[in-house]
């Protein structure tokens, strides 16, 4: 297997398991604590490592889901003190418990390969060549191997639990009437979380794994409302933005985690920009529309049945500018709500109903209607 279609395979599983969990804590509002246990574990893989002696996978993914659990839970035993807000209680706890790993590593583990460099930014590059072992020989890519395994936990979690998932996301009140827990939902995703960031430690490393888990959900949030179409189009930009930032990061000579995570963000803008229901264009144009809307019920309301009202009147009572009165005009013409007669304006029949209608309408008669 080429390197580079190693590398291509890990970015595609970290970003498929961190967009699977992601949208969870996007549409909960969680997003910070993504960011919070995706530092918080590094005690966890510390300890972990003192008490092995050893960087195998599964101490590390039980130290690192242990923390991650304890990091929210004590964010949440902070927050419930009623003192202090839910960012405020992620932004004291997460600090704490990632200082306390930065120690326990620079001091008792400086002189292995478990070095700040690596847990937070990772190196993907490296991925072909770090093997995982397997009695006296090797079994391909740690990186896969890991990726593979975080996958099918992800999945099943997704699969068995959607249900819970979804009920507990949107209606935690409702979760708990129908039987189960949501609080038990809660933190088993959270250590889903947990797992998911300590398997992509050596991949995208700790501070470049959050920009997988909020962004490629974030923007597929943008897109839809249905919770199956979101998950799909969060796997499909994580993809995209792992297959896009490797090129990109080709092209540019630069890291492959960083162009992985850069390309995120171009996906996040684009959608942000162009979303047919939340993006910017799509609000202007509905703003505008409207303002035209508006601005066509007010000269409407000015003609009079029979009568005829030249455009210049229009526009000295209303301030417009010539440029605006012709555009409203022109929708008013195309509508068939006025037409022009002996060099005035005058209204339709179509047009004299429109305005009878909207006639008890609260309208805001202002220049800049």
């Amino acid at each position: 297997m080429s390197a580079t279609l190693v590398i291509l395979l890990t970015g595609a599983l970290v970003a498929t398991n961190c967009a699977l969990v992601g949208s969870f804590l996007v549409l909960r509002r969680l997003s910070l604590v993504g960011d919070a246990i995706s530092h918080a574990v590094l005690p966890g893989i510390a300890i972990a490592f003192l008490l092995t002696e050893s960087r195998s996978p599964l101490p590390m993914i039980v130290g690192a889901s242990t923390v991650g659990v304890v990091t929210v839970f004590l964010v949440e035993l902070v927050n419930k003190t009623g003192r202090v807000h839910e960012d405020a209680s992620i932004g004291v706890v997460f600090p704490a418990l990632f200082s306390i790993g930065v120690i326990l590593i620079s001091h008792y583990a400086s002189q292995v390969h478990l070095d700040l460099d690596c847990v937070l930014y990772g190196e993907i590059g490296l991925a072909p060549w770090d093997l995982l072992e397997w009695g006296d020989g090797t079994i391909g890519p740690k990186s896969l191997w890991m990726g593979g395994a975080v996958l099918v936990l992800n999945l099943g979690l997704v699969t068995i639990f959607y249900k819970e998932l979804k009920i507990a996301s949107f209606d935690p009140e409702l979760a708990s009437s129908l039987g189960f827990s949501p609080v038990l939902v809660h933190y088993l995703l959270m250590a889903a979380v947990s797992i998911t960031v300590v398997g992509s430690f050596e991949s995208v490393g700790a501070i470049l794994v959050v920009a997988m888990l909020v962004v490629p959900a974030a923007t597929a949030y943008l897109l839809t409302h249905r919770l199956s179409v979101m998950l799909v189009l969060s796997v499909v930009i994580g993809l995209l933005s792992a297959v896009l930032g490797y090129g990109f990061s080709r092209w540019m000579d630069c890291s492959i985690a960083g162009g992985m995570a850069s390309v995120c963000g171009v996906l996040f803008f684009l959608a942000f920009l162009l979303s047919p229901e939340h993006g910017l264009l799509a609000r202007a144009f509905r703003h505008r529309k409207l303002r035209l809307r508006l601005a066509g019920q007010l000269v409407l309301l000015h003609l009079t049945e029979g009568g005829e009202v030249s455009s210049d009147s229009v526009r000295q009572r209303f301030g417009w500018n010539e440029r605006k009165l012709g555009r409203i005009l022109r929708s008013l013409l195309w509508q068939k709500f006025i037409e022009e007669k002996n060099g005035g304006l005058k209204l339709t029949p179509r047009g004299d109903l429109y305005r009878k209608e909207v006639g008890t309408s609260p309208l805001v008669h202002s220049p800049d209607s």
